[in-house]
C-alpha cells in the first residue's frame, strides 16, 4: 500500500503545481461590449438666480426717512412714491424763494412801465429783469431738490430689498430700495477654470433646482466674464433663463452647459478607459488599443476611434496588464445610462 500511495501523492503535487502555473498565466476578467447611444458632453456648474437688472434707489442728500410706501416683494409702477424723506427745511426755502420771485416780478413790471415813460434807464430795467430770472431759477432749483426727497420708482418692477427704517438718517447716495426691473431673471454660475475654455456664448443650458425636484428648465449662455477669480479658480458665466419660470431670486441652481451632443455614439464604461487606452480581448489574449475619446460622464465615455462595437472590452485589466497575456473572460450585460 505504501508503494502505491507515494506515487499518487507525487502526481497530485505535480498537478497542483501545473494548475498554479496556469493560474498565474490566465485570469478571469470582467468584460463588456461597447453600446451605441446618445453622448452628451456638458460642463457642470452651480449658480444663483438673480435679476438681470437691479436698480438702486437712493437719496441725493443726507436726510431722515419719514415714511415708507413700499416694502420687499411689492410690485411697483413707474412714478410710484416708495418713500418720503424729511423735507421741512427745503419747504421753507421754497416759500422764501417764491416770495423773492413774486417781489422781483412786481419790481420788473413797475420798472418796465417807467422805462416806457423814459423815467429810468434801460440798464436799470435790464437789471430788474435779470433779478426776476434769477429768482425764478431759484424757485425751480428748490422745487427740484424737494422732488429728490421722494424716493420714486424709475421703472415698473419688483422691490427686491429695502435697507432703511422710518426715522433712520439715510446718508446721501446710500440705496434704500433695490428694484428688479426691465428684464427676466438670469443665473450667475461659477465655472471651473479647467472647463471655461469649452464654454461659448449661446450654448444651451439645462437647469435644475432643489426647490423644484424633477423639473428641468432651459437657458443659454449670455456672457462669460473675461477675468477669473484667482482664489476660487473659476470664471463667472451669465445664463439667461428661457420662457416663464417659477425660479426665484436667490435660489441655488445646478447648470449643465451642453458642449456637444452625438445621437449615435459608441460608448464604453468610464472605468474601462485609462489615459486614452482601452484593453480588449482577442482570441483569448489581451490587446491594447489607443482610442480617441469624446463626451465623458461619470459612467460612460464616447469612443470616436480605436475600437468597434464588436470588440470585447475589459473593465479592469489589473495593475500591470501585458500584451498577449492569456485571459479568461466573464461577459457583463452593460447598458449606457
Amino acid at each position: 500500500m505504501k508503494k502505491i500511495l507515494l506515487p499518487l501523492i507525487v502526481l497530485a503535487a505535480l498537478a497542483a503545481g501545473f494548475l498554479a502555473i496556469q493560474g498565474r498565466n490566465e485570469s478571469a476578467l470582467e468584460t463588456v461590449r461597447p453600446v451605441r447611444g446618445p453622448a452628451v458632453q456638458a460642463v457642470y456648474a452651480t449658480g444663483t438666480v438673480e435679476p438681470t437688472v437691479m436698480m438702486p434707489i437712493a437719496p441725493r442728500s443726507t436726510a431722515r426717512l419719514m415714511s415708507l410706501q413700499a416694502d420687499e416683494g411689492h410690485i411697483v409702477k413707474k412714478g410710484d412714491v416708495l418713500g418720503q424723506l424729511e423735507d421741512s427745511d427745503i419747504q421753507n426755502q421754497l416759500e422764501e424763494v417764491r416770495a423773492r420771485a413774486e417781489f422781483a416780478e412786481k419790481d420788473y413790471a413797475r420798472k418796465a412801465e417807467l422805462l416806457k415813460r423814459g423815467a429810468i434807464s434801460k440798464g436799470t430795467a435790464d437789471q430788474s429783469k435779470a433779478d426776476l430770472d434769477a429768482a425764478r431759477a431759484s424757485v425751480e432749483r428748490i422745487k427740484a431738490q424737494l422732488g429728490y426727497m421722494q424716493l420714486i420708482a424709475p421703472e415698473d418692477g419688483l422691490v427686491m430689498r429695502r435697507d432703511g427704517e422710518v426715522g433712520e438718517l439715510i446718508p446721501a447716495n446710500q440705496p434704500v430700495f433695490w428694484l428688479s426691473c426691465c428684464a427676466p431673471l438670469r443665473i450667475s454660475a461659477e465655472v471651473d477654470e479647467e472647463d471655461i475654455a469649452l464654454v461659448k456664448a449661446s450654448m444651451p443650458v439645462l437647469i435644475r433646482a432643489d426647490a423644484f425636484p424633477g423639473k428641468d428648465f432651459r437657458g443659454k449662455v449670455d456672457s462669460i466674464t473675461p477675468k477669473g477669480d484667482a482664489v476660487s479658480r473659476s470664471y463667472r458665466v451669465r445664463i439667461g433663463i428661457e420662457g416663464q419660470t417659477p425660479l426665484m431670486t436667490g435660489m441655488t441652481a445646478e447648470t449643465n452647459i451642453l458642449i456637444s451632443e452625438t445621437k449615435d455614439a459608441l460608448l464604453v464604461p468610464t472605468a474601462a478607459v485609462k489615459s486614452d487606452t482601452v484593453w480588449v480581448v482577442q482570441d483569448g489574449k489581451l490587446a491594447r488599443r489607443t482610442v480617441e475619446t469624446g463626451a465623458k460622464t461619470p459612467s460612460a465615455v464616447e469612443i470616436r476611434s480605436g475600437i468597434t462595437a464588436e470588440d470585447v472590452v475589459v473593465l479592469d485589466p489589473g495593475a500591470s496588464p501585458e500584451e498577449g497575456q492569456n485571459v479568461h473572460i466573464k461577459m457583463t450585460d452593460w447598458k449606457a445610462p
